[in-house]
């Protein structure tokens, strides 16, 4: 089967969740690959949102964190204060899924303003749970398009903490958890690199080149010393990613392509 580069991207994401891992998921991207994971390689995680839903089990992809979808498919349903407090705060989360705007080459990202903060360019959607995922979960994972004006030098406005300044800014922070420890795009795989903590190319998708990647980046990206290919989506992988996203669009009145 054929595939495009968002769903190469879903899928590496989607493959990045371990089965058995407490997941506290973002709305969007983060979303599309968590379910993915659960339908595919994954089926026992237990997807958190920061609405209260505990296992979230959602047929479609939920248009926001009070989309009924999530409660109706959980396990339990809890205050958002026990999800930040207990769950989040009290070392119980062990991954968290985050989308951003804008990411730097430590991991840190923006979802608040581009440009001046008092005079923004763009006023984006805000902070969310983003910081506090961030700043306490186990490990988190960054998924998001990857180009020259998202993947930048220096971020208009930190939202949420990956690895700070580099090195051991973040434990230098008093910050808990091992912090962004994989960012994926549609054009490939970034890790931080041992030490520095400022991440660094380890894999490609199928047909990508280093250029591409190169062009599409604000800094001076590097490369790791073995950069691998990531395996291309099975076709298992492919039929419950497009089924999910038609379900998706057919329960929100979406055109094809838009879930």
């Amino acid at each position: 089967m054929t595939y495009t580069t968002n769903e190469m991207m879903t899928v590496a994401a989607a493959r990045r969740l371990k089965n058995g891992s407490v997941c506290f998921v973002g709305i969007g991207l983060p979303s599309k690959a968590a379910n993915l994971a659960r339908l595919t390689s994954s089926p026992d995680v237990v997807l958190i949102y920061e609405s209260g839903p505990i296992g979230a089990k959602p047929s479609v992809l939920p248009l926001s964190i009070g989309d009924g979808e999530l409660a109706e498919t959980a396990d339990t349903v809890v205050p958002t204060g026990e999800i930040f407090r207990y769950w989040l705060q009290g070392g119980r989360i062990d991954v968290g899924f985050l989308g951003a705007a804008q990411v730097d080459r430590f991991g840190n990202i923006n979802t608040t303003v581009v440009g001046d903060y008092h005079a923004p360019k763009v006023r984006l959607p805000g902070a969310g749970g983003a910081p506090e995922i961030a700043g306490s979960a186990k490990s988190v994972l960054i998924i998001l398009k990857q180009s020259a004006r998202s993947f930048v030098d220096k971020l208009d406005f930190i939202t949420s903490v990956g690895h700070g300044e580099g090195g051991d800014s973040r434990k230098r922070l008093g910050l808990p958890g091992a912090g962004p420890v994989g960012i994926i795009t549609d054009l490939c795989i970034m890790e931080p690199e041992e030490g520095t903590h400022e991440f660094v190319v380890t894999a490609l998708h199928p047909g990508v080149t280093r250029e591409q990647v190169v062009a599409a980046t604000g800094w001076a990206i590097r490369f790791a010393d073995s950069v691998e290919t990531t395996a291309e989506p099975t076709d298992v992988e492919l039929s419950a990613l497009r089924d999910l996203e038609a379900r998706t669009a057919a329960a929100h009145g979406q055109a094809p392509g838009e879930a």
